[in-house]
This record gives structure tokens, C-alpha cells and sequence, in this order.
């Protein structure tokens, strides 16, 4: 599954990929850029990171773009 990821940017225009990791941390903001049976590569603009598999919780991806709120006061 995570195999399709591979290669593509993990913060698109209003697209997002959030690893959640088992103790509770996540991470955001970079690209998986090799997969497989047992390590992640995910590479940020500041770290490379090596995962376990066994380590990651979930992968969300947010395909749609969130609505904000309005905030103000009608007449």
C-alpha cells in the first residue's frame, strides 16, 4: 500500500501524508522516497529519516481541502 506513494510529494496543494507513529508522534511535510518490507525512507527539507514499518501507527492522506471558518459579526 505504501508502495504507491513512492516518489511523490507528501505535502501537495491542499493534499497532505501525516505518518502517526506508535508512541504517539507523527510527520509531516516531506516525500517517501524508497519503500519497502521493512524500512521507509521519508526525506523533510531538514532531515532524513529511516522508519521501521513495525514503528508507524497509521498513514492519513487528506485529499481535500479543509473549510475555514468565518469569523465575524453580521449587522
Amino acid at each position: 500500500m505504501l508502495a504507491s506513494l513512492q516518489g511523490k510529494e507528501v505535502t501537495i496543494h491542499f493534499k497532505e501524508v501525516t505518518i502517526h507513529f506508535i508512541d504517539g508522534t507523527n510527520v509531516c511535510d516531506g516525500i517517501l522516497d524508497q519503500i519497502d518490507d521493512k524500512f521507509v525512507k521519508y526525506l523533510t527539507q531538514y532531515q532524513t529519516l529511516v522508519i521501521p514499518i513495525t514503528s508507524i501507527r497509521t498513514v492519513s492522506i487528506d485529499i481535500k481541502e479543509r473549510q475555514r471558518y468565518r469569523v465575524g459579526f453580521a449587522p
